[in-house]
């Protein structure tokens, strides 16, 4: 499953960056957009995503969103119990 479609308003983990362009890939991993970090798509207003990463937004294109591979909804009780296991 892709960022681009997430449910608006869930919080996702995200599970990989699938690009073959090199550029996106250090433009997504500026934003803090790496494996294992949490994501919540804001709102959609046609092919422009807003995102919430590390308690900052962006704005990102339906193809960033696209090579953004992502889990299912984040289980912030499954985290907790992940960092005091």
């Amino acid at each position: 499953m892709t960022l681009a479609q997430a449910e608006r308003g869930q919080r996702y983990e995200i599970a990989d960056i699938r690009t073959q362009e090199e550029g996106m890939r250090k433009f997504l991993f500026s934003l803090g957009c790496y494996p294992g970090e949490n994501v919540t798509v804001i709102s959609q207003l046609a092919s422009n995503f807003i995102i919430n990463i590390k308690d900052s937004r962006y704005s990102i294109d339906e193809n960033l969103a696209s090579a953004i591979r992502i889990n299912h909804e984040f289980d912030e009780n499954n985290d907790l119990q992940r960092k005091f296991a």
